[in-house]
């Protein structure tokens, strides 16, 4: 097992709001992702489980505590250091795909590298592997409207993935999908994860896609309150699974003491 800290996430704390309508979204939540990891976050709505995501991406500052990407606290960084840290240490896949809609999955997919510099020809070999790797080689020249859920998802992931990122972050990657394409997609992401050792951080409230991580983070309220790891060597994804259920439905429930 790889013992590389790509992520470590110490001691976050996220408010909004002051005096009386003072929210405390996270609450103190510490843990560290290693390299090759596909981990999962889950708890129920309002846990402060996109709140947690949009720290790490930079797309929100936390209140108080340190966010560490390969050592380097994120904080600190500004100007080129940050867009380079958006644009190629962290490749984002959204809920609802994002895909500009005038122009095509290859131009979409190859956005980020034209914007950092890559000329066409690199792009173009980077564009073929990974639109094999994904099953998207005939949506290339479509448009999104051409496309159906889970060909747009693909083609958001490939965007993501296409500018080797450290890490991944998924922001419910399969809440616009219907189960078939679900599927799909968690099959090539956990494929991927796999075979290129890709590190992959996700979001989801879905148990079905929750068990193709190697290990998944609980959050209730702001705060971790428990943590499941799949024995890679002998549990399927259908035991992983019921032992993600088990979990949520005593969270669910308001359980204090979760298994």
């Amino acid at each position: 097992m790889n013992t590389k800290r790509v992520l470590q996430v110490e001691n976050i704390t996220k408010n909004y709001g002051k005096g009386e309508n003072r929210t405390e979204a996270l609450r103190g939540i510490s843990f560290d992702v290693l390299e090759g990891e596909f981990l999962g976050i889950m708890g129920p709505s309002g846990s402060g489980k996109t709140t947690l995501l949009n720290c790490i991406s930079t797309m929100i500052k936390p209140t108080s505590g340190k966010i560490l990407m390969e050592g380097k606290d994120i904080s600190t960084f500004k100007g080129s250091e940050l867009a380079d840290y958006r644009g190629n240490e962290i490749g984002y896949i959204f809920q609802e795909f994002e895909l500009l809609d005038n122009l095509t999955a290859s131009e979409n997919i190859t956005l980020p590298l034209l914007l950092h510099g890559l000329t066409g020809l690199q792009a173009e070999d980077k564009l073929r592997e990974i639109a094999k790797l994904l099953d998207i080689v005939e949506v290339l020249r479509k448009f999104p409207s051409q496309m159906s859920g889970g060909q747009k998802q693909r083609v958001a992931a490939a965007r993501a993935l296409i500018s080797n990122p450290s890490i991944v972050l998924a922001d419910e990657p399969t809440g616009a999908l219907d189960s078939k394409n679900s599927r799909i997609l968690m099959e090539k992401l956990s494929a991927i994860n796999k075979q290129n050792q890709k590190t992959i951080m996700m979001v989801t409230h879905n148990a079905n896609a929750a068990c193709y991580c190697s290990r998944i983070l609980f959050i209730q309220d702001g705060r971790q309150v428990h943590e499941l790891r799949k024995n890679i060597d002998t549990e399927t994804n259908e035991k992983f699974y019921e032992r993600i259920v088990t979990v949520m439905a005593q969270l669910g429930g308001g359980s204090a003491n979760v298994l």
